[in-house]
């Protein structure tokens, strides 16, 4: 077993102590409610926050409660033991919880970004940045095992840098704590979503000066799944949740960053509009989102070949066991 599977294995044994969610949603004033676990509270998962601000889940009938997990591994752990409804992060949490053997087994059933949505962050601003430059120094990746940390091992390897080799990996602080190290004083490099990016650059402490999912290309990045016992025994609630993203989805890509912006602003208090329309515009440019629900096959190869590169999946797990696509498909057909 790979190292990232065992962390997450010990992660799921605790997390199985709590117990088992056998039941749907709770009913509150005519809604169900629906608990929801983000991996990390992003300007990256746009859609999401325009379907909510924008009414799209309450027009479903469901009362959307959001939490930060701060971690895919944290995500999935809270789906098994019940204590959340529904996941949000990269599909690979599913992958190894699949490759465990564990019977009940969560299936992703509605993607939402089809890139990476982090982002190289210098000590110095540098309009010619070439990775070459990276060579002998210190980034600051994240979890080892999450996709952040794979996908940027793939693209370091495609632009001739060996991890651990010719770039040292500092997987030894956790995720919502790289920004603070980094302005700190550790590392040469640090791997950031948006707004943190933004942010220290508009603080003159530190600059973007590469995008991670622009170099890697499409991977099913972040996306939503619940246990297969959730999805049979709430299969109205699950459709109707999948229709709101979609709809976020359309609406993101039919509107301005500007419009976005305002769409989203009540979800991050703490970011003026200009910096959340600069972010939004960033992400529209290296095509972060996706379009529909669906999870292809295509993308879903891809992502374990960048799992299995990164030494931390032993074999693929298949794709018509983990992903379900028969809600996204279902809302679509209805839009037609």
């Amino acid at each position: 077993m790979k190292k990232g599977m065992k962390a997450l294995a010990l992660l799921l044994c605790g997390a199985l102590c709590l117990g088992t969610f056998t039941g749907c949603g709770t009913k509150q004033e005519g809604k169900t409610k629906v608990r929801v676990s983000e991996v990390t509270h992003s300007i990256f998962y746009a859609p999401q926050y325009a379907a909510i601000n924008l009414g799209f889940f309450e027009e479903e009938g469901i009362e959307l409660e959001l939490s930060n997990a701060g971690g895919a591994d944290k995500a999935m752990a809270a789906v098994l033991s019940g204590q959340i409804d529904i996941g949000f992060a990269g599909p690979e949490a599913a992958i190894y919880v699949y490759n465990e053997g564990n019977e009940d087994y969560p299936q992703v059933f509605a993607q939402m970004t089809r890139r990476d949505g982090s982002f190289i962050v210098a000590r110095e601003p540098n309009e010619n940045f070439d990775w070459s430059e990276m060579k002998g120094k210190t980034i600051l990746p994240g979890r080892k095992g999450g996709v952040p940390y794979m996908t940027l091992c793939y693209v370091l390897r495609q632009k001739g840098l060996e991890p651990g080799k010719d770039i040292i990996l500092d997987d030894s602080i956790q995720f919502d704590a790289m920004a603070g190290a980094f302005v700190g004083g550790s590392g040469d490099y640090v791997s950031l979503f948006e707004p943190t990016a933004s942010t220290l650059e508009k603080e003159g402490q530190g600059y973007i000066v590469s995008s991670i999912g622009e170099e890697a290309g499409d991977i099913p990045y972040t996306a939503y799944f619940a246990k297969q016992s959730y999805l049979e025994k709430n299969s109205d609630v699950v459709e109707a949740f999948t229709r709101a993203v979609y709809r976020g989805q359309q609406w993101v890509n039919e509107h301005s960053a500007e419009e976005i912006a305002e769409a989203i602003e009540p979800s991050f208090p703490d970011t003026d509009l200009e910096t959340l329309a600069s972010c939004v515009e960033r992400y529209k440019s290296i095509d972060a989102w996706n379009t529909d629900p669906v999870l292809t096959q295509e993308s879903f190869d891809r992502l374990q070949e960048v799992i299995i590169e990164a030494g931390e999946l032993d074999e693929k797990a298949p794709y018509d066991k983990i992903v379900n696509n028969s809600f996204a498909e279902k809302v679509m057909k209805e839009s037609k």
